[in-house]
């Protein structure tokens, strides 16, 4: 079956634009897009169901290119999540899909290929790195601060998959699409890998908070905390990793594993947060330099890159030498603290302490490949206190210890969590298995063991979806009520540091009453121009059910759209911008659909923008083709009458390159709503 597209709904991300579609099924015939494609050069395909799909793409100047098959090992509910494929310059796409699919989405982005070029930097001996401001990271859309892990306990190899046939300007230009298409499609914080490398050996820092921190990235369901995940760019089933990329995997993990003294020929026991391959509170034996398909249901890095990584690790093992291996300090302060390492060969090693002027007060040493000394500490007053064991060559290995009085339990550390919350608050699992996931938050005081659990009325649990240690700070995971009753339930969090707990919960429901909740669009323009001036919601109703659909503005309700009972079957409502017969104000509202069934009272909500306001699009300078908007839009210039290019793009001031001496030009510019600004024209 071969389909294309349906109407668009675009969303931008400064150098990048991204169109979501969902995209017509039909059995038996061939759709066309009724309107030329905006131009894209990266894909992205998801679907529900068990069959597969194949996508072609039109280029710039109109020939179609072969048929691929869309890559969608990962899965987030019943999504095949499928990952970006950079295609090109392109105008167009089509789909056929084989076997059960039942519903199809595409995501279409441009990313602005730059001719600048980007620098690269070394820092405290890592390989050079394009960081962040070189490939142009798109700061604003980033979700939340960076989580910071205490250790780093394995590395994980991935690749992007898509094409191999990008050239070195595309390459920085593919990992911005990524960074888009990690948060505004997928709804990560940021961009999923830690590192990236290009097949010309170019490595690029990639999720933010600091490239030889143990920054938690998004790359590995379940296996995310405490490792570091480096993708290469390219897909690798069929092709190997070029030579150039290989040797900058192996220098990027000598120097990555360096700074976590972890031994790239170790093996590792990991307890698993919950996947499709690994449930949670599995253990696992992992090496140290593993495969994203080690940890989940992929085939991720690809077979020939796969096959690669026992030479890698022996290579990166030999790089760098000498190294330093688990350092560990046992025992409590006023008492014998031993300190503990291993070395990659016979070395002398020492090991300082000092106190807080910096003043050594005591010392150890030795020859070997283990390191093993031991502090008598009782008697000791003041501090803190610093550590280093440090050996000829090797990089040396640090910590701190607490100060205290002598004879004074350590003090514990502050205990707290708060912030719990579980968005959405009401799981209404459709029958293809959609909607039952949801993303719970909270923050802790201090690094402690989580446990996730969810209780019936009576208090007893009913299922554990998260037992693992977590970070100080904001902690987040998914969970799953694909798998309970219709009911209403707790989920409980418990906190456990220094053995004292502390437990919060939160009510959440699990209703399959009305399921299936899509709006067409959540951005709407009520005025009569045709374009976006109505919402249309569907639903599914599994009953005849009392239901009243809302429109609310800060809790407020301000008109009822429906009240009444609805039998079993889709249904749909419309809301058209107004209340009362009057059109509101432009502004934020929620439709709320509540349906009143064993359960009592349950809503779900739809978030609303109404938005009847053009933008505004001015020249800056009509040489440079320099704009500004006030508000986040898609642009399209024509230049010189001839090139049209398109854009979106965020509010400030932008330049379009184009390459040549501009003569004349139009542009104008349309917002999520669909409202069209004023002409400019030079």
């Amino acid at each position: 079956m071969l389909v294309a597209l349906a109407a668009p709904a675009a969303a931008s991300a400064g150098l990048v634009s991204m169109r979501v579609q969902d995209v017509p099924l039909a059995q038996g015939r061939t759709l066309q897009s009724a309107a030329p494609a905006r131009p894209f050069d990266m894909v992205g395909v998801r679907w529900i169901g068990t069959g597969s799909v194949d996508f072609r793409t039109q280029s710039a100047g109109g020939s179609w290119r072969g048929w691929q098959s869309a890559d969608a090992d990962e899965r987030s509910g019943a999504w095949h999540d499928g990952d970006l494929d950079w295609v090109g310059p392109s105008r167009a796409v089509r789909f056929r899909v084989h076997g059960d699919v039942r519903r199809l989405r595409s995501y279409e982005l441009q990313s602005r290929v730059l001719a600048a070029p980007v620098r690269a930097t070394a820092t405290a001996g890592s390989p050079a790195i394009v960081s962040r401001a070189g490939w142009h990271a798109n700061e604003e859309i980033v979700r939340a601060r960076p989580i910071i892990a205490p250790a780093i306990r394995l590395a994980i190899v991935h690749h992007t998959a898509g094409t191999n046939a990008y050239t070195r300007a595309q390459a920085p230009a593919i990992v911005r699409g990524i960074e888009a298409y990690h948060v505004l499609a997928n709804g990560w914080n940021d961009i999923g890998y830690n590192f990236l490398v290009d097949r010309f050996g170019t490595v690029y820092e990639g999720r933010g908070g600091g490239i030889d921190r143990n920054v938690v990235g998004a790359h590995a369901l379940g296996f995310n905390f405490a490792t570091v995940g480096i993708a290469l760019i390219g897909s690798f089933n069929s092709t190997t990793p070029t030579v150039a990329q290989q040797k900058a995997l192996v220098r990027l993990l000598a120097w990555r594993l360096d700074v976590a003294h972890l031994d790239p020929l170790s093996r590792v026991l990991y307890t698993s947060g919950g996947n499709y391959k690994y449930h949670a509170g599995r253990v696992v034996t992992l090496r140290a330099i593993s495969a994203h398909r080690d940890t989940g249901p992929t085939e991720c890095p690809g077979n020939r890159a796969y096959a690669l990584l026992p030479a890698i690790a022996h290579r990166v093992a030999l790089t760098g030498l000498p190294k330093l291996y688990a350092p560990e300090v046992i025992g409590v302060l006023g008492g014998p603290l031993r300190f503990r390492a291993r070395l990659s060969s016979a070395l002398p090693w020492t090991v300082t302490i000092t106190d807080a002027r910096g003043d050594v007060v005591a010392s150890g040493a030795g020859r070997g490949s283990l390191v093993d000394w031991t502090w008598k500490s009782g008697g000791v007053q003041g501090g803190p206190f610093a550590w280093v064991i440090a050996a000829d060559g090797a990089r040396s290995a640090t910590g701190s210890l607490g100060a205290r009085t002598v004879g004074a339990p350590p003090p514990a550390p502050a205990l707290r969590l708060t912030g719990l919350a579980s968005i959405p608050g009401v799981l209404a699992p459709a029958a293809d298995g959609s909607d039952a996931a949801a993303t719970a938050t909270f923050t802790l005081g201090s690094p402690a063991m989580v446990t996730a659990r969810v209780l019936d009325a009576g208090g007893g649990t009913i299922a554990t979806v998260l037992d693992e240690v977590r970070p100080a700070g904001l902690n987040s995971f998914f969970w799953s009520g694909g798998a309970l009753a219709d009911g209403r339930y707790l989920l409980a969090v418990t906190a456990t540091a220094a053995g004292k707990s502390v437990r919060k919960t939160v009510p959440v429901v699990v209703d399959r009453t009305l399921t299936s909740l899509q709006p067409s669009t959540l951005e709407i323009s009520p005025n009569g121009d045709g374009v976006s001036d109505t919402l249309t919601a569907t639903f599914v109703l599994a009953q005849p059910v009392p239901l009243a659909v809302q429109v609310l503005h800060d809790g407020v309700v301000l008109a009822t759209l429906f009240q009444g009972t609805l039998g079993p079957g889709p249904q749909t409502v419309t809301w058209d911008g107004t209340a009362a017969g009057a059109r509101v104000p432009d502004g934020s509202y929620q439709l709320a659909f509540t349906v009143d069934d064993g359960l009592g009272p349950v809503t779900q909500s739809l978030p609303v923008t109404v938005d009847d306001t053009p933008p505004t699009l001015t020249v800056v300078d009509p040489q440079a083709l320099v704009f500004s908007l006030d508000e986040p839009a898609t642009v399209t210039v024509v230049v010189n009458g001839q090139t049209t290019i398109v854009t979106g793009e965020a509010a400030g001031t932008f330049t379009i390159p184009v390459g040549v001496p501009v003569t004349s030009f139009t542009a104008q510019a349309q917002d999520f709503a669909g409202n069209v600004s004023s002409t400019v024209s030079g």
